[in-house]
């Protein structure tokens, strides 16, 4: 069973990285025990490595690391989810990105069709095997998200069993907070991507009892919920704060990143549950009480003052690498030499004018690639650190501690679910209103359209592009391409129209329809199959589709 080796891992992988030795210090850090835990130090040191070490960099089995492009769980997990959303593509075959979001076929403008002679889904499901090492896209983020999970159930066995300096009750609930928040960020991303999940909260006991994705969600929730009870247990202020810096690491605490105070983290909390509902139901299948709901939370949810969970790069010794630690650090540059390529179908959503266009992107001689698929060709490149535009968004940059990762709910985020739920609930201008905020804090610089745009459907547009541009590289792409239904296949409705697409001989399509016919939920691993039968009871684990 793949969770048997978790308890072992969340205790060997504690070693937080990017942080002073002091930090670090759990008695002996280099062959740190549960038992070294059980001090104030020990209990900080295991429940920062249990986020930022085996959360995020917890794969070190070399037949799966070893055919990596980048490092960590930043560059690779949610790439498959942008390919397949198609905000970028690769023909590097490590790790096979560069079949997983080749569609089906294309149509270019003057009528004629492509096929791809190797579906995707079929290509996926073949390398779902414990012998492709490596090449098995649902590998992945499975097997990451259950380490962050069961590294958080250590933190919570071993807590109550530590003496601490201060307030004993405020620095165990800022703790559990931690441990709760991170296993329902865990059970979101099982839940939102894979067909079945487990439930596992003890560390060193094996669970095979497999639950469907909405089941999954719901114990995301759970544990959220648990997390906004203990920051409610907060009273001492001055001891959350000392235990939540030591949680986080200090190159990550600047710009919008820091020490979160409990109401903030409720708004991260609340964000989080928001999107939980949105991105897990097709738009066409949400109900009036579906977006109440979400207006409900997101009300409550991250503001633009708020700070939020966030991760950058350190001159040495970093969880996250400048230069291949993101999928954003990997698209950045000339097309010829990166692992991954901007997408035309991406250009295409900023509005004329953009300000975050020209800051972000530059027009270059068209890459035409030959390897990867028809859809796959570019005349864009990604720029390092942008083209100094005053006061408009930044996505990208490959220098030390300046590109700020965003891991999990931002104010954009929030503000975005507010304005999709106000759209669907007929108040147009509030929606709209909610549009244009977001385009004003990255520095859009284009015309208000609230007031101004009064059909639903075109308003619906405004906020289906914004979607697209202003949450790049924030991983909710490709829960957006389900939900709108561009993943399924064009005979059951769905595909994309009206796409800008450079065939590999370089001619310009602007009208051409793209059939992805991508799996919506993936299949649970054979890793954890064969090591982890389903028991009675279990839901099924494979998508039908």
């Amino acid at each position: 069973m793949r969770t048997t080796i978790l308890y072992l891992l969340c205790v060997l992988l504690i070693v937080q990285t990017g942080c002073s030795k002091k930090e670090l210090d759990v008695k002996n850090p280099n062959s740190p025990t549960p038992e070294s835990a059980k001090t104030e130090a020990g209990i900080l040191s295991l429940s920062l490595g249990a986020v930022y070490q085996t959360g995020f960099n917890g794969i070190t089995d070399t037949k799966y690391s070893g055919s990596f492009l980048g490092s960590s769980f930043w560059f690779l997990a949610p790439a498959y989810h942008d390919l397949m959303a198609d905000v970028i593509s690769a023909e590097a075959a490590n790790n096979i990105i560069n079949q997983v979001s080749v569609p089906d076929y294309v149509i270019y403008d003057d009528g004629s069709k492509v096929i791809n002679s190797a579906p995707a889904k079929q290509v996926t499901r073949l390398n779902n095997s414990r012998t492709k090492a490596g090449s098995n896209m649902f590998y992945f983020e499975w097997t990451w998200m259950y380490y962050l999970n069961n590294a958080c159930n250590l933190v919570l066995e071993t807590v109550d069993n530590v003496s601490f300096t201060g307030d004993a009750t405020t620095k165990k609930n800022a703790l559990k907070a931690w441990a709760y928040f991170w296993k329902g960020y865990a059970y979101s991303r099982i839940g939102s991507i894979y067909y079945a999940g487990i439930i596992k909260s003890e560390s060193a006991k094996n669970n095979g009892l497999y639950k469907s994705s909405a089941e999954i969600i719901a114990e995301a929730d759970a544990n959220y919920n648990k997390a906004i009870e203990a920051l409610n247990g907060i009273t001492t202020l001055a001891d959350y704060n000392t235990v939540v810096k030591a949680l986080i690491p200090t190159q990550c605490q600047a710009g919008k990143g820091g020490v979160l105070t409990p109401a903030m983290w409720i708004h991260t909390i609340n964000t989080m549950k928001a999107r939980n509902i949105l991105v897990n139901k097709r738009v066409k299948d949400m109900t009036s009480t579906d977006w109440n709901n979400i207006l409900t939370l997101v009300n409550n949810g991250v503001s633009s003052s708020d700070l939020v969970f966030t991760g950058r790069s350190a001159s040495a010794g970093s969880f996250l690498s400048a230069t291949t630690g993101s999928v954003a650090a990997m698209t950045t540059g000339d097309p010829t030499s990166t692992t991954y390529k901007i997408s035309e179908r991406l250009i295409q959503e900023y509005t004329t004018g953009d300000k975050r266009l020209a800051n972000n992107f530059s027009q270059v001689t068209a890459y035409l690639n030959q390897k990867g698929g028809f859809t796959f060709s570019t005349r864009y490149r990604l720029l390092d650190g942008g083209n100094a535009m005053s006061g408009v968004q930044v996505v990208a940059s490959r220098t030390v501690g300046a590109y700020e990762l965003y891991v999990a709910g931002t104010y954009e985020e929030n503000e975005l679910m507010k304005a999709e739920a106000n759209i669907k609930l007929n108040n147009i201008s509030a929606g709209l209103a909610s549009v244009d905020a977001v385009r004003t804090y990255q520095g859009a610089g284009v015309s208000a359209v609230s007031g101004v745009i009064t059909d639903p459907a075109q308003a619906y547009e405004e906020l289906r592009r914004e979607r697209r541009t202003a949450l790049l590289f924030r991983n909710v792409s490709l829960y957006d391409y389900r939900r709108w239904g561009y993943l399924d296949d064009v005979a059951s409705g769905g595909g994309r129209t009206n796409a800008v697409v450079v065939s590999s001989t370089g001619v310009l399509n602007t009208k051409a329809t793209i059939n992805y016919n991508f799996l919506d939920y993936w299949d649970v691993p054979e890793d954890e199959l064969a090591l982890n039968p389903p028991a009675d009871g279990s839901a099924p684990i494979r998508n039908p589709k």
